[in-house]
């Protein structure tokens, strides 16, 4: 209600020439939803209220579609000619699938007595705010110290089940060391499994050729499943069915040692189709998999219960330590008072050793005074007592009671993906503040507020941290732990907030917000048992089926249109009608995988004037709609991947001001005024630029012209520019940068975070990197390394480096590291220069944790690194040595370039990487033993876009690999 209320506040104020009646009316509703707004959190858990309670929330949706629809048909007049609406009709409204028309005054005298009936009936039954007892922790603040997430490095009790795990793996149980072998882990909801699965994951990863982490769920989808593993493998699969995804899966893994997780598993019909697609190779390969149902451990594991590990409660020890970490940040801090002392042995004795009890207690009594403890210790039930997933529910639900009304709104709304999802922190972000949640008081932008909503929910622990930026310890993603998930659709359901649409049950009643979660093959009839009627007032919507995209124009007062969709290139999605959802603010489009389809847009969207976000992700698109520059709150648009090598600029892009983020885009589709007009797009923070496949049909002065007006643009917009990125597909499009090399485009105080060059032409690196001193991430490709170590090595800030050399007759070079003042913040070293031989002195680089070089195997002796035991070796936990295994291969991308060829040269030349695997090991193994060093043989060189890491498991790495740790065909996990 809190948005509706802020939007009444704004009717009245701002000059829309409303008589004065109306504004009266307008104040005195207000003054009663704000005070119904007040007490609506405590009125609510009264029993017997429900009815009204229900009855008000319904309410303010219906107002504030109404007042939405308001403000979309008039605009501010200082003329005193009154509002524009569609002439003599009033406005326009849905009710039972009819358009009716009604005149302003009408609707708002409609409102008033709605709002007055509320109120009165509040007073004839007496109910108040007096009734209701006082809750202690209902106003409590979120606790300012607990600014940062919890870490891998913060977890409690790992070590122990992690070292026995693995022992487990090397353990005979009647099956040969080299066999393959399957661990499953069992145990209750909230104990830690799925922590424990990656920690071991983590920590032996880099010993397998492939490996992939993947989850299952309540509701398995075996092919979904299959498919993830695939592409996590870096293979795509769209259009085949379960037997023909096993089939590649066993073709792909038959001759490669493989390492893969299969997380939560409730069905063991479900897994035997899954296992069938694991081969018996011989190489040592391991399987994980995680479920809280023993018979279902028993049949996923090798050799029965021999290799079953039975998660166990923390030790009384280990609670205390993760309890008082989580509320003090430091075991070694106690309680203020004996009293709390007591109180906390109580509460962790009622948590029964179970990690997600403790740590969502904990965080709800960080920075509380005694008598809170008190009261939950009083409210808390035993997780010894009864059903342990029940009192964990109740346990989190006190959490979740805690938490503010705008964090609880935030909160149900993840409810909207399906279970075990990964959630983007944007994506997120993005949809509460086009659903309204987020106010902002002037101080913040929106989505800044949102990212600050996101943190705290992380701090208590009701999301958990997915993927991390490493280098700004930046989360990027979340997942919702299954049980939390569980509680909040229950919550959801019974508000009418959220409704998934699964097929377990039948929906009825006015929808709000809808997720569909399933697709068109899963289909049984589920759609149509939706009333028609159900969905008009539908506010979000969440579609992963095609054939129901046609639907999306019933959604008049849709504000968050997000399609997940199973694509395939062949498939066309048509949003041609969605000029007409006038009340739009979030549109993402994007295959569930990463495949190119095609897209169609309406010619022009200018009636979409609430839009924000534009996200259109893999999209075979040319251009946008012509009048797109129209709309005024567009904050970020964005064509990722897009199949067509880039978007080209919308004329008159300098009126899109509002803009932070623009990805996609290319600049040689686009005109040279358009390029000049980006620099006037002041507030834009993230600019990700295509140059791929149309340089070489441009001429040279039209391409200099391009290159020039980019420069002139980066250089207007430097100053606020947080991330630039250029992004190509091969050589032959690189950008052309010269004039870049003495000139730069960013002024002497910039705030530039992310610089990727690698798709730019340089002969060697520009000095005036090195006065970017917030640059934590830079990736450069230039045609002689030189001096460019020297400059880049006095940025402060910079954790991670990627330097590439892209010529063919690449120059022979050395270059020294030096152990003082350099690279003093560098996490990430990515070095992928064959002839240039590295010298590291003592000291340098001290904090690096991953070093990544590529070589030439016939020149690997000579340009070994010299000093590679001055690097940190407690510190430097992976090294990745990818081996260019057969030079005279022409270039990806190139028209000499035959991939069977080039395969088979490499293949036949097997036998001499023995020889080579040897050297590699004997320069880093005594020095860096307990490191995770990995030995790839890659075909070819990879020229234009990054490959990296980190950027995902992408486990495929290589022809042929190797690691550290395998002697004689076997591996110290074994």
């Amino acid at each position: 209600m809190g948005s509706l209320l802020d939007k009444l506040g704004k009717l009245v104020k701002e000059d829309y020439n409303l008589e004065r009646s109306m504004k009266r009316d307008i104040e005195s509703f207000s003054e009663d939803l704000a005070k119904i707004h007040k007490d609506l959190p405590k009125l609510e858990k009264l029993d017997g209220l429900k009815i009204w309670v229900d009855e008000v929330r319904e309410l303010s949706y219906n107002i504030e579609d109404m007042v939405d629809s308001f403000l979309l048909h008039v605009e501010l007049d200082s003329s005193s000619s009154g509002f524009r609406e569609f002439p003599r009709e009033g406005l326009k409204f849905l009710e039972n699938d009819m358009i009716t028309h009604r005149p302003i005054g009408d609707v708002i005298r409609d409102i008033k007595n709605h709002v007055q009936a509320v109120a009165d009936r509040q007073k004839k039954y007496n109910f108040s705010v007096n009734d209701v007892i006082a809750d202690p922790t209902a106003k409590a603040p979120i606790d300012p110290r607990m600014a940062k997430y919890i870490n891998k490095k913060q977890l409690v009790g790992i070590e122990a089940p992690t070292d026995e795990l693995i022992r487990l793996f090397g353990e005979d149980g009647g099956v040969s060391k080299q066999e393959l072998k399957i661990v499953s882990i069992v145990g209750l909801g909230g104990l830690g499994k799925t922590t424990l699965a990656r920690a071991v994951y983590d920590k032996l990863k880099a010993q397998y050729h492939c490996r992939a982490f993947v989850s299952v769920g309540q509701n398995p989808d075996v092919k979904k499943v299959l498919m993830n593993i695939l592409f996590a493998l870096g293979k795509k699969f769209n259009d085949l069915d379960v037997l023909q995804l096993i089939e590649e899966l066993q073709k792909l893994l038959e001759d490669r040692r493989y390492f893969i997780v299969i997380d939560d598993i409730w069905d063991s019909e479900a897994w035997d189709p899954i296992q069938s697609a694991f081969p018996e190779n011989s190489l040592g390969s391991r399987v994980i998999t995680t479920t809280r149902i023993h018979p279902v451990a028993l049949a996923t594991c090798s050799a029965k219960s021999k290799f079953v590990y039975r998660m166990k409660s923390l030790s009384p020890e280990d609670s205390r330590r993760l309890f008082l970490r989580r509320i003090f940040g430091s075991e070694e801090a106690s309680p203020d008072t004996p009293r709390e002392e007591e109180i906390s042995v109580d509460i962790l004795k009622k948590c029964g050793g179970m990690p997600l009890a403790i740590i969502s207690i904990a965080s709800l009594l960080a920075g509380e005074p005694a008598s809170t403890w008190d009261y939950v210790r009083k409210t808390m039930g035993a997780m010894t007592d009864g059903d342990d997933v029940e009192k964990m529910k109740q346990i989190l639900d006190l959490s979740y009671i805690h938490l503010p009304d705008h964090l609880k709104t935030c909160l149900l709304y993840v409810c909207m993906y399906p279970e075990d999802r990964e959630i983007d922190k944007f994506d997120l972000l993005r949809q509460w503040v086009a659903e309204g949640f987020v106010i902002t008081n002037g101080r913040l932008d929106a989505v800044d507020l949102a990212e600050k909503y996101f943190k705290e929910l992380i701090n208590m622990c009701m999301l958990e941290p997915g993927k991390i930026d490493d280098y700004n310890n930046e989360v990027l993603s979340c997942r919702v732990h299954d049980i939390i998930l569980d509680l909040m659709r229950s919550k959801s359901s019974k508000e009418n907030f959220i409704h998934v649409i699964d097929g377990s049950k039948d929906e009825t009643g006015q929808i709000r917000r809808v997720a569909f979660h399933y697709n068109d093959k899963e289909d049984t009839g589920i759609s149509g048992s939706i009333n028609k009627g159900s969905l008009s007032h539908v506010r979000s919507v969440l579609l992963r089926r095609t054939s129901l995209v046609p639907r999306f124009q019933e959604f008049q007062y849709v504000r968050v249109l997000h399609l997940e969709l199973e694509l395939s290139s062949m498939d066309l999605v048509d949003l041609t009608g969605i000029n007409r959802l006038f009340l739009l603010r979030y549109l993402k489009v994007a295959p569930l995988r990463p495949f190119g389809y095609s897209l169609k847009l309406p010619n022009k969207i200018g009636g979409l004037q609430q839009l924000e976000t534009m996200d259109l992700d893999y999209a075979s698109l040319e251009k946008y709609p012509s009048d797109i520059a129209s709309l005024p709150w567009l904050s970020h648009l964005s064509s990722r991947a897009n199949a067509e090598g880039g978007i080209a600029l919308p004329d008159r892009i300098d009126r899109l001001t509002s803009l932070c983020t623009l990805e996609g885009v290319c600049i040689y589709r686009s005109s040279v005024e358009n390029i000049k007009g980006l620099g006037k797009l002041t507030n834009l923070r993230k600019l990700a630029i295509c140059s791929a496949k149309f340089r070489q049909t441009m001429e040279e002065e039209e391409e200099i012209m391009r290159v020039d007006a980019l420069h002139s643009s980066i250089c207007m917009l430097a100053s606020n520019l947080r991330i630039l990125t250029f992004g190509i597909s091969s050589e032959v499009s690189m950008l052309d940068v010269g004039c870049w090399s003495s000139s730069s485009p960013f002024p002497q105080v910039s705030h530039i975070r992310e610089l990727n060059l690698l798709c730019c032409e340089f002969e060697k690196c520009p000095e005036w990197i090195g006065q970017l001193h917030h640059l934590y991430k830079f990736l450069i490709s230039v045609k002689e390394v030189a001096d460019g170590f020297s400059i880049v090595a006095r940025l402060p800030s910079l954790a991670y480096f990627k330097l590439v050399t892209f010529v063919k007759e690449e120059k022979e070079e050395s270059v020294v590291i030096p152990g003082r003042g350099a690279f003093q913040a560098l996490k990430h070293l990515i070095f992928h220069c064959e002839k240039v031989s590295l010298t590291f002195e003592e000291g340098a680089m001290p904090k690096l944790e991953k070093l990544d070089m590529q070589l030439r195997w016939d020149m690997t002796c000579e340009f070994l690194p010299v000093g590679i035991d001055h690097l940190q070796a407690g510190t430097l936990k992976e090294i990745w040595l990818r081996v260019h295994w057969h030079p005279s291969c022409p270039v990806e991308g190139s028209q000499d370039f035959d991939d069977d060829v080039c395969s088979a040269k490499c293949n036949d030349n097997c036998e001499h990487k023995e020889p080579v695997r040897r050297l590699l090991e004997g320069a880093f193994k005594p020095h860096h033993h307990t490191a995770d060093i990995s030995i790839s043989f890659v075909d070819y060189c990879y020229v234009g876009d990054e490959f990296d890491e980190e950027d995902g498991d992408n486990e495929l790495t290589s022809t042929d690999s190797s690691t550290s740790d395998e002697e004689d065909g076997d591996n110290e996990s074994d």
